[in-house]
């Protein structure tokens, strides 16, 4: 809608409203002058069209605003125009983009412009912005985003999640997610001297489930869901969170939302060995840490354990280690405690891997021992999750400190180091935070000094 000089000549030879038709002769002849603006909108506001903010245009009225305004009819349209210093758009839908004034909102508040008009709605013309990916403070502490500038993103290496599956339909994930296969075979079938078939054999991977650390109610999440809430997926997909969860630290991709993981270019393999509410038997593990020795692929990630020593997973895990796949466990979410790093972390052939918190100091809940190789961030991680409950979950335990080191493993092997010589790397070059090796053990994951970036 053009300048205000040529609306009042309109106004001079079509006055039809009923607001203008209450303008004396004079008035009118004003309007019709080339007086320019503010003159025309102190006259206007003489008449009670802007109720009382004439006085205001005093201060000047070179500060203008976009807003947008919702109008009833036509008139509503008109009069929204008639403060407009310029129509910015109009839609469809009886609205228009406008700017005025800045102190016609200053004089009375956005709401009470244009009240006494037909006008359903008028509001500042806000910006949104892009919901911009996040970075966990894991990724950034551990040095992962610096890799990730140099190219150094884990492409054409396989890294198998031995978890409770993970949810391939996630954004972040869908791209990444290679394999799956369930060995949910024996789970619920064995027990302890006594104890019901419920009791998990593996009280450490209960515990990777327990809310006291923030990682899962079972109660409310899990056990109280249908067996059919999501009959159409595969049998490895993920209905509880904690394995995608570790699958988002490992390689979630590098777009413009959500998470970002330490290895966005790997691909995933979900291995699923425990059940919803955190179960999995010895037998089961063991087939699927044999399976991924099997299939060649040069990362597990294991954020699963017990207290208890299964000779069986240890002769899985010492058969996958001399097949080349680097094998990382979280060491258990029992402490404070001592000497109490669980199994299969507590084995030779696995990296031990304990938690921490933003502060650098080892996390209330992980275990510690001689057998703790390195710590990770394990507090308050923020990481994907299954979408049939949310997107994103921020969770702590051991369990998300693994997957940091996992990754981490993946980017070496990427650059050309075998599993043992990725294990040794990660170790020797973890930084030194203050804990004592049985509490810490090397020290931190330093993924550019690993990379000697």
């Amino acid at each position: 809608m053009g300048g205000l000089t040529n609306r009042c000549d309109n106004e001079r030879t079509e006055a039809t409203d009923s607001r203008r038709q209450t303008m004396t002769d004079a008035d009118l002849d004003d309007t019709s002058s080339k007086r320019g603006r503010r003159d025309f909108l102190r006259s206007m506001s003489g008449l009670g069209l802007f109720s009382s903010i004439g006085r205001q245009l005093d201060v000047g009225i070179d500060s203008l605003i976009p807003v947008n305004i919702g109008y009833q009819d036509s008139s509503g349209y008109t009069a929204a125009t008639e403060i407009a210093d310029e129509v910015v758009r109009t839609f469809e839908f009886d609205a228009a983009t406008v700017t005025i004034p800045q102190q016609l909102v200053t004089a009375q508040g956005i709401d009470g412009v244009l009240s006494d008009q037909p006008i359903r709605y008028i509001e500042p013309d806000r910006p949104m912005i892009a919901h911009q990916q996040y970075t966990p403070w894991g990724i950034d502490r551990s040095g992962a985003e610096l890799a990730h500038t140099e190219g150094i993103s884990g492409q054409d290496i396989d890294i198998a999640i031995l978890d409770s599956g993970i949810d391939g339909t996630h954004p972040d994930l869908q791209a990444n997610v290679g394999d799956g296969t369930s060995f949910l075979d024996t789970v619920g079938l064995l027990s302890e001297g006594g104890q019901s078939d419920e009791t998990p054999i593996f009280d450490g991977v209960r515990s990777a489930f327990d809310a006291t650390h923030g990682l899962l109610d079972t109660g409310s999440r899990g056990q109280s869901r249908p067996a059919a809430f999501n009959s159409s997926a595969p049998e490895w997909h993920d209905s509880v969170g904690h394995g995608t969860h570790i699958a988002g630290t490992v390689g979630a991709i590098d777009n413009s939302g959500g998470v970002v993981g330490v290895s966005p270019d790997a691909t995933l393999h979900a291995i699923k060995v425990l059940s919803s509410s955190g179960v999995g038997s010895a037998s089961d593990i063991a087939a699927g840490v044999d399976h991924v020795a099997k299939q060649g692929w040069e990362v597990a990630n294991l954020s699963l354990g017990s207290s208890h020593d299964s000779k069986l997973i240890q002769d899985a895990c010492s058969y996958a280690a001399e097949q080349g796949t680097l094998l990382v466990a979280a060491t258990g979410n029992v402490g404070p405690c001592t000497d109490c790093v669980r199994y299969p972390a507590a084995y030779s052939s696995v990296v031990g891997v304990g938690a921490t918190t933003t502060d650098d100091e080892l996390a209330s809940f992980s275990a510690t021992g001689p057998e703790i190789d390195l710590v990770a961030p394990g507090q308050n991680i923020r990481s994907t999750y299954t979408t049939d409950v949310r997107p994103y979950e921020t969770l702590s335990g051991t369990s998300m400190a693994a997957p940091h080191v996992a990754a981490a493993g993946g980017l070496l092997m990427a650059d050309g180091y075998e599993n043992t010589a990725a294990a040794d790397r990660l170790i020797e070059t973890a930084e030194d935070i203050g804990l004592s090796e049985s509490d810490g053990g090397a020290g931190l994951l330093d993924i550019p000094a690993a990379l000697g970036l």
